[in-house]
């Protein structure tokens, strides 16, 4: 049988061996929004727990509108657009609204990768600029977190009059679900409370995992530190499989992302009745699969619907290559991932992006992880931890031969933004 993989941005078609075992776990049906911009509009004006757009920004001298960076297929522009509306029809002047871009410790975006974000209206006609998390001088003290992880954040937003973030909400590895909180920590934040934030302190909780917000410390930490900042307003979507929107949320910043969190498990979640032998996945194509740091989280989520000493293949178009240079480093400073973990349990040892790592640990602990890609050499890639593959027909072949020809397969064809669960 053929099945189609988000692979870069064009997709990926390959043979599965239909052996009467392979089970495609995929979104629910959901329809997209027939008018996407007049059901933003609604929600602006009668947002959950908070007043209208409108009402906030009267009286106020400036703002701060916090963004997803190109990592995140938001669509800004169409959200953007009706907000920056009702901002300056309320008074704001356009000189005094900036739009921040949520980097956490990600590189910047400028040019073109601006005008894919946002459109080219709002690149020639706003200030936008990058949040810079190693910067220190763009950061704020705001105390320290109950649980002692020290709040700094970007200046440009902690002194603005008005605070909005606008995100996406989605099946996050670490903290649950994306969206919400997190545009703050990390998006926002000093390396010195990403750091503490993403220690393995918190990150070794067996709740901090995909679809899990109870008892979750890493969404609780990156929630008291948001509040602690404070946000006025928050502006989320929730995208299908074709990334058109099906829902947007708006208001206050816990009972919006709730309200969004509720709506997503109903259309992302699916379950196998018992863990596959091999799991066939995808990075969810261009933008999240450009580097090998971001295709860690197809891992951690095939992960959970595979059984121990099974196979993860993920198939990643990884075509800007690792990932920053820091996490580059740790594949040449580690001989083995059970060495990186007993090292970053000190916590005088820190690498910055060392968490990518630890969560492909998690990943490995559970199952050989297969990697498929055009756009990092096998050599290379078998320096990642990960057996490199020239195809995904091989590598099903191959977890064939060792797991059986009757094997079961789960194939996730849109990777981590499906929520791939156990019955």
């Amino acid at each position: 049988m053929k099945v189609k993989l988000e692979y870069g941005r064009v997709g990926l078609e390959a043979d599965v061996p239909d052996n009467g075992n392979v089970r495609t776990l995929a979104y629910k049906d959901a329809p997209p929004l027939a008018d996407p911009d007049a059901c933003l509009r609604a929600v602006l004006t009668a947002p959950n727990g908070a007043p209208p757009l409108a009402e906030l920004a009267k009286g106020k001298q400036d703002a701060c509108i916090v963004i997803c960076d190109i990592t995140r297929p938001v669509p800004n522009e169409l959200i953007l657009r009706p907000t920056l509306e009702i901002l300056e029809a309320a008074g704001i002047p356009r000189d005094k609204i900036v739009i921040l871009n949520a980097t956490g410790l990600h590189r910047p975006n400028h040019g073109a990768e601006l005008v894919e974000m946002v459109g080219q209206h709002i690149v020639d006609n706003y200030r936008i600029e990058n949040h810079d998390g190693e910067n220190r001088d763009e950061h704020v003290h705001l105390g320290t977190s109950p649980n002692g992880v020290p709040i700094w954040i970007d200046r440009r937003y902690v002194e603005a009059d008005l605070k909005i973030t606008v995100g996406l909400i989605e099946p996050h590895f670490m903290a649950g679900f994306s969206g919400g909180r997190k545009l703050i920590c990390p998006g926002i934040a000093y390396i010195d409370t990403i750091r503490a934030w993403h220690s393995p302190r918190f990150l070794e909780h067996e709740n901090a995992t995909m679809g899990c917000l109870v008892d979750n410390p890493v969404h609780f930490e990156n929630t008291s530190i948001a509040q602690t900042a404070g946000c006025d307003f928050i502006i989320n979507v929730v995208i299908d499989a074709h990334r058109h929107p099906l829902k947007f949320v708006a208001g206050d910043m816990i009972a919006a992302f709730e309200e969004g969190v509720e709506f997503v498990r109903s259309v992302v979640v699916d379950t196998l009745d018992k863990p596959a032998d091999i799991v066939l996945t995808s990075s969810a194509g261009y933008p999240l699969d450009t580097t090998f740091y971001q295709s860690v989280k197809a891992m951690v989520a095939a992960a959970k619907v595979v059984k121990k000493g099974g196979t993860i293949i993920v198939a990643a178009s990884l075509s800007e290559g690792i990932g920053s240079p820091p996490f580059t480093s740790l594949f040449s400073k580690y001989d083995n991932l059970n060495d990186f973990m007993t090292a970053i349990l000190d916590p005088e040892c820190f690498t910055m992006d060392q968490w990518q790592l630890e969560e492909l640990a998690k990943a490995a602990r559970q199952a050989k992880i297969v990697m498929v890609s055009d756009g990092i050499p096998a050599e290379r890639l078998s320096q990642l931890f990960v057996v490199p593959a020239a195809s995904v027909e091989a590598a099903i072949e191959s977890a064939l031969a060792e797991h059986g020809a009757d094997a079961s397969i789960a194939v996730i064809p849109k990777g981590p933004y499906v929520l791939a669960q156990l019955a």
